[in-house]
């Protein structure tokens, strides 16, 4: 069986998702809607057989539809899930579903008043880095992890298009932190106790370009998420993906979506001193710590290997609509990031932590 989809909002990644949707066994898309009238061009070009529809009721009155992919500007996403599935399609929203948690619970509700399905576009959880850090977590290579850290960084400030405007829910934190956030949530397993945030506008006057995040968990895990859009460095690589991971038998390194680095461990713990400490060179330095360590102290080991790739989602999503395996980005998850999102804009808003799921 093939699916028939459509494609709402034809920008960057509407034109990836038809890419997607043709090349996939399992589904094709039959059309594409826009309100820009050049991007339906564009489409015509490339897929002469494609339709072309400038609004969604007309796609909906017209097309037979098993669902559909809706990649519209972010407040756009409401009204449209509402509209699909009152047209009995099955949904896939690009993130962040919504504004707010409150819109969230209003498209769940005409969901599953309508008995179709609904999940969103969260592939950066089958990026390379981030399975290569998860499988560190969940295998314990460094131990009990204490500390996560997470970043991405950029050069240029300014962003573009309608990610500019804060009443089209532009901004970093709808752009970038939902992945970012999603990653961790999806990653730490238990209770979220707080939420902090610092989130800021650095170069753009309406909307978001830095955001520092710390979420500490229930089971002692402290997650850190850092993104800067004008954070400069002249080291190389700077521009790219960040990950450290800190735990009791060693640390884990990982730079890049392509991922490079390393699993660091000591050979050996220096033992406590209790006495008056060796002021000489063997000590290390005065708290022989932060001193010069030992030849053959440090060791290092490879990366693991990962499999995976972004298109991933979409084996999982069709064969769970087939009803062969759990679709992996279940509402319910969704939901949660959305809430820490939530709590970020207080936490920045008030300079204080957030309670969360105490």
């Amino acid at each position: 069986m093939s699916y028939k989809y459509a494609v709402i909002g034809y920008g960057f990644i509407g034109r990836r998702h038809v890419n997607t949707l043709m090349t996939m066994e399992k589904s094709e898309c039959v059309a594409v809607c826009d309100i820009d009238k050049r991007r339906l061009d564009e489409v015509k070009t490339l897929y002469p057989d494609m339709t072309v529809y400038e609004n969604a009721e007309e796609l909906f009155a017209k097309e037979k539809l098993d669902g559909v992919i809706i990649a519209a500007s972010n407040k756009a996403h409401k009204a449209l899930t509402i509209q699909a599935a009152e047209n009995g399609c099955n949904i896939i929203c690009e993130k962040p579903a919504a504004l707010t948690v409150a819109e969230f619970d209003e498209m769940m509700e005409a969901v599953n008043k309508n008995g179709v399905s609904f999940t969103v576009h969260q592939q950066r959880r089958f990026d390379k880095d981030f399975n290569t850090v998860k499988r560190c977590y969940d295998e314990h290579l460094v131990g009990d992890v204490y500390t996560i850290q997470s970043s991405l960084y950029g050069f240029n400030g300014n962003m573009h298009d309608w990610h500019v405007y804060k009443a089209e829910g532009g901004g970093m934190l709808y752009d970038w932190g939902v992945h970012l956030i999603d990653q961790i949530l999806y990653m730490v397993e238990g209770k979220l106790n707080t939420v902090y945030a610092d989130v800021r506008n650095v170069i753009n006057k309406e909307v978001d370009d830095y955001f520092k995040i710390i979420l500490r968990f229930e089971n002692n895990v402290t997650a850190e998420i850092e993104l800067g859009t004008y954070f400069l460095n002249d080291k190389p690589d700077w521009f790219e993906r960040h990950w450290f991971v800190g735990g009791n038998k060693g640390s884990m390194n990982v730079n890049k979506f392509d991922p490079e680095g390393s699993i660091v461990k000591t050979a050996w713990l220096l033992e406590n001193v209790s006495e008056d400490q060796d002021k000489s060179a063997a000590s290390y330095g005065p708290t022989r710590s932060f001193g010069i360590p030992a030849p053959g102290l440090i060791l290092t080991e490879p990366l693991p290997e990962v499999n995976c790739e972004q298109s991933d989602y979409f084996v999982n999503y069709f064969r769970a609509l087939d009803g062969k395996e759990e679709m992996l980005v279940k509402p319910e998850e969704v939901r949660r990031v959305l809430c820490v999102m939530e709590a970020c804009w207080e936490s920045a808003k008030t300079k204080r932590s957030v309670d969360f799921e105490l």
